[in-house]
């Protein structure tokens, strides 16, 4: 990928802007004269925007596909709370994500890279854990590595540099308080590219990452079931019910959904267990009050990853098309290989534990004070308990020709409440529509750590190693007290009908506590001690649509988050100024063809300073700058009834500046798991016949990524592909059952062999992808 350059950043955007305003170049002069469209208005609904917008669009199908896939009495769907997000589009433009704007916008008219997948695509491309949802969205890679698991790489960024929210609240950074999450319970995932600030606060450099669980609907009830099973012997089990209850006004939905998804590593397994229910009451017309309550559990024997062997120690079994590059670390090991007699080795120790518990309390309520005046408030309490206990390095030593194992314990105990309160204000400025938001958020978190104050080893043989146990533990303990209050402002004043300003403000202010003390108690040199943040973060844009259907867009945004990027660890000989990151984008949203086609395309430059990055271990170096520039492409068609075609492609230039320190110089590098392309695309067939079949294939391509910010081992770019074929059972069939699914997966069908990821501060080994897996599931609603 040598030969391809971005250009200087002004000439870049400016050069893409005139090309998407080519688009435009017939608007009539009279454009600004339109008569005004005004956003709709917030109403007090006790469903989420998403939920109609869904139901709208089964209606909107056509004929021969909602006959095969609902019962002809399907019931009416109810009123959507976003008239504007009446029905599904090609790449689900007309969805409104609340993670991304507060002013009930689509994403067509958000001034912004957004993808909202929904609880429908999940389901129709076999998404089993929200990594990989990640994997099919545009430009997102992914890793399961259980130090941090499901940690995420987006236009050059990745890790605690991407914020990962659940229904819109932060609890931490990703890769203190990700943990594996099975999709079943979830209503969508929203994705909003680039400094993310003014909406989730500090840490949303690349990007933030929004769960949204499943909503109560107004209606009949509505029960669902899912099953599968896999060649891993893996299964997964769902149910989910929703709907009016007896009592006027009162909605509920609740979720329970178990999977055990067992590794291809030996001895490796992840179970699951997550249990969620909310009611909604609306009161009146003009009030409406909620309750949520969810609990998630994961417990895993982890799989670590596989040695960089010597290519000189491995012979035969040495493979190409996985990594190369040269690697020092312990000890010099040269070129280096994944021996190919490791790929199912577990180095993890027997008595090995990974576990996680969380509770989630969610309450709130909406009232319309006035026609144009709405209060809309959420209070939440959350808590969690984590630990690891595990063999967490496997490095090959090229001394002794043998795999030096090294043991790592930690835990988590965490409380956070907080409280968000939005007033929504619709009003004229000198004639034009406007509507105002202003939001008001604090939050208090109690986070306790224990962790390991000795690290056990022993050498053990690459091939036949004995697992043995983890040995004697001896403890530490680290705290962190972090207060967080937020005052922020988001507005969108309509010009005209079809041209939007839409900006917002956000004031922050963080306090944090820390404290550490060694095995005895005794408090480390420099604990405890209190510092104080207060960023200032925006954005501001506009959107033009230009012609019917097609949306030109551009916005500059920024970000803030401390420099070393983990506010639960920080040491109190650490810089503590915080990074800012800035972003210029533009771009285009194009519906058209009767609502059958639609594309995207957005061009951005973000800059990032004052960054830290990960030196191996628990170190960290001062990065300077990162730079990334990139462009992105997504589009999706249905140019006959039968037949859907869909794709999406990325390139990013990541690159670090300012990044020297004694001994040498990354600057120039490029950041760890950053490809520079990233490729998806499926296509489907439908045969309409009594019993409906489809058969699709989606495919992936990952370009090559470095482990490192020393970029000297490279993990080799990759294809996938993974087939699947289904058929819907009449109702007729199963009288009790309005629609009933039985598909077949096969997923890595070339069964090929690739590194997924690497962790920088595990840099002795890689985490590889799973071989080829047969996979059985079946779907039932009435």
């Amino acid at each position: 990928m040598s030969c391809i350059r971005i250009v200087r950043p002004r000439t870049f955007l400016l050069a893409s802007a005139a090309l998407t305003s080519l688009a435009a170049a017939d608007i009539p002069a009279a454009l600004a004269q339109q008569a005004r469209e005004p956003l709709p208005p917030v109403e007090v609904s006790p469903a989420q925007s998403r939920k109609p917008a869904r139901l709208a669009a089964r209606e909107a199908r056509g004929p021969r596909r909602a006959a095969a896939r609902r019962p002809a009495a399907a019931p009416t769907a109810p009123k959507p709370a976003v008239p504007t997000a009446a029905a599904q589009t090609p790449l689900n433009s007309n969805a409104v994500a609340e993670s991304a704007s507060r002013l009930g916008l689509t994403v067509r008219q958000t001034p912004a890279t957004i993808e909202v997948i929904s609880a429908e695509t999940i389901g129709e491309q076999g998404y089993r854990t929200v990594s990989e949802v990640a994997q099919g969205a545009v430009g997102l890679t992914s890793g399961d590595n259980p130090a941090e698991p499901a940690a995420f790489s987006m236009r050059g960024f990745t890790n605690s540099q991407i914020n990962t929210l659940y229904h819109g609240i932060k609890i931490g950074p990703q890769n203190m308080t990700s943990r594996i999450m099975d999709t079943a319970n979830l209503e969508a995932v929203e994705i909003l590219k680039g400094p993310a600030s003014l909406m989730s606060g500090e840490g949303a450099a690349g990007g933030a990452i929004n769960f949204a669980t499943k909503q109560p609907h107004t209606g009949p009830i509505r029960n669902e079931a899912n099953f599968s099973w896999d060649s891993l012997n893996s299964f997964r089990a769902h149910y989910g019910s929703g709907g009016s209850t007896n009592v006027e006004g009162l909605d509920y939905r609740f979720d329970i959904s178990r999977s055990s998804l067992n590794g291809f590593a030996d001895d490796t397994n992840t179970r699951t267990l997550d249990v969620s229910g909310q009611l909604n009451y609306r009161i009146s017309d003009s009030l409406k009050v909620w309750g949520a309550i969810e609990y998630r559990e994961d417990r895993s024997e982890a799989y670590w990853g596989a040695p960089l062997v010597p290519v000189a120690f491995s012979g035969s079994h040495a493979t190409s098309g996985i990594v190369s590059g040269n690697y020092s670390n312990r000890t010099d090991l040269g070129a280096v290989t994944i021996d190919d007699r490791t790929f199912n080795t577990n180095y993890n120790v027997l008595d090995n534990r990974n576990v996680a518990q969380e509770v989630w309390l969610r309450g709130g309520f909406e009232l319309k004070l006035a026609p144009d005046l709405t209060l809309k408030s959420q209070a939440y309490g959350y808590g969690a308990e984590r630990s690891w206990f595990n063999n967490e390095i496997e490095a090959f030593d090229s001394t002794t020709n043998d795999v030096y194992r090294e043991r790592f314990y930690v835990a988590h105990s965490q409380r956070l409440v907080g409280n968000i309160t939005d007033l929504v204000w619709d009003t004229d400025i000198a004639g034009f529509d406007n509507r105002l938001v202003t939001t008001l958020s604090s939050s208090y978190l109690d986070f306790v750590r224990p962790g390991a104050a000795n690290f056990p080893f022993d050498h053990i043989p690459l091939v036949d190693s004995p697992r043995g146990y983890y040995g004697v533990l001896t403890t530490k303990q680290q705290t962190a007290r972090i207060d967080n209050e937020a005052l922020s402002f988001e507005d969108r004043l309509k010009l005209t009908r079809t041209f939007a300003l839409i900006g917002g403000l956000r004031v922050e202010h963080i306090g944090l506590d820390r404290n550490s003390t060694d095995q005895f108690g005794l408090e480390n040199a420099g604990f405890p001690f209190t510092n104080d943040w207060a960023p200032v973060t925006g954005r501001i844009g506009y959107t033009w649509e230009a012609v019917p259907g097609l949306t030109l867009f551009s916005q500059y945004a920024t970000g803030a988050d401390v420099s070393a990027s983990n506010i639960f660890l920080l040491l109190p000989t650490q810089p503590l100024d915080l990074t800012t990151t800035r972003t210029y984008e533009t771009g285009v949203k194009h519906l058209f063809w009767d609502n059958r086609a639609e594309w995207s395309f957005s061009a951005y430059d973000i800059l990032r300073k004052n960054v830290y990055a990960a030196a191996g271990g628990m170190a960290l170096n001062i990065a300077g700058r990162q730079e990334s520039k990139g462009v992105e492409l997504a589009a999706s068609v249905r140019p006959i009834e039968p037949l859907r075609l869909w794709g999406n492609i990325a390139y990013v230039d990541a690159r670090y500046a300012d990044y020297n320190f004694v001994g040498g110089s990354f600057s120039g590098n490029t950041p760890p798991n950053v490809p520079r392309i990233v490729a998806n695309g499926g296509a489907s067939w439908r045969f309409f016949t009594s019993w409906p079949v489809e058969f699709g294939i989606t495919g992936r391509h990952v370009g090559d990524r470095y482990n490192t910010d020393a970029n000297t081992v490279t993990m080799k770019a990759y294809t996938v592909a993974d087939v699947y074929a289904f058929v819907d059972i009449p109702k007729t069939v199963f009288n009790a059952v309005d629609q009933a699914r039985l598909s077949f997966r096969v997923r890595n069908i070339a069964d090929r062999r690739y590194a997924i990821w690497g962790d920088p501060f595990y840099p002795d080994q890689i985490l590889l992808g799973a071989p080829r897996t047969y996979e059985l599931s079946a779907a039932f609603k009435w």
